[in-house]
């Protein structure tokens, strides 16, 4: 016969793992279930009207010097779109600078079109010349969709660029303290029912930052990393940086060269 503090500690034991188990399932289908949320919602999603006007507006001679974007290079030479967003952000001769993807728009924006860059830069989220970048980023990345992001290092600029997204992850600031690297920084983090993924690395296939832009469920609205980043300063709380800042770029160089090798799954659809 069990002594009777053995035949308790057997039961505590037993309840333990079972509680384990349990918590271990629960999130498992808490995972499944906004997994299956989003594939239902994949199936018509309100993204491909965001690409729709996108392509429209490339194509669409605007602005002061009623001209199209058609013209515009994005890396790969003039008008070439496919495979170009997966090598952004990267140094332009033209500019003189390291740009991503919406930066460069509105740099062709203006020179092309003569449209103002403070139009956008100054511009508000889901509205206007800002809303069309957004529209036109959502266009341009689509057609990179499972295409592996390699983001060029060779140009001296492109590799600052890198060393100071770096820093910039793991500075440490704002009310609570907080950095890129709080929530990025390790593998296993979750945020309510939210997986957050180890940005210091490709955390997989349309995951992180390849999965931007991308449909916003609970505000109705699309989101371009540019979006993603100032939201995650505001998050921090932090000074909301300059749409297309030197700061936000250098970030997203960080994050692009580290997620080399992951496949493109533009447009996405997040909560």
């Amino acid at each position: 016969m069990k002594h009777p503090f053995m035949a308790r500690v057997a039961i505590a034991l037993a309840a333990t793992t079972l509680l384990a188990g349990a918590a271990s399932a629960q999130e498992k289908s808490s995972t499944q279930a906004i997994e299956e949320y989003r594939e239902m919602l994949q199936d018509g999603n309100p993204a491909d009207l965001f690409e729709a006007k996108g392509e429209d507006l490339w194509k669409q001679k605007r602005g002061p010097k009623n001209a199209s974007l058609e013209r515009c290079d994005l890396g790969k030479g003039a008008g070439v779109v496919k495979g170009a967003c997966v090598e952004l952000p990267r140094f332009f001769a033209d500019t003189g600078k390291v740009q991503d993807l919406e930066s460069r728009l509105v740099t062709c924006m203006s020179t092309l079109q003569g449209i103002d860059p403070k139009a956008v830069i100054n511009g508000d989220w889901g509205k206007g010349e800002r809303a069309n970048t957004t529209a036109l980023a959502t266009w341009i990345a689509s057609q990179s969709k499972d295409m592996k992001f390699n983001l060029p290092q060779s140009n001296a600029q492109e590799r600052t660029a890198y060393e100071v997204g770096k820093r910039l992850f793991y500075q440490r600031g704002g009310s609570h303290d907080f950095a890129c690297a709080s929530c990025h920084g390790e593998e296993g983090k979750r945020i309510r029912l939210q997986d957050l993924p180890d940005l210091r690395k490709n955390p997989g296939d349309g995951i992180g930052f390849a999965a931007w832009p991308a449909y916003r469920v609970s505000n109705g609205q699309m989101w371009t990393m540019q979006h993603r980043l100032n939201d995650c300063y505001r998050q921090q709380r932090f000074p909301e940086p300059t749409f297309a800042s030197d700061a936000t770029i250098a970030l997203g160089v960080f994050l692009g060269v580290n997620a080399k090798g992951a496949k493109s799954a533009v447009p996405t659809i997040k909560r």
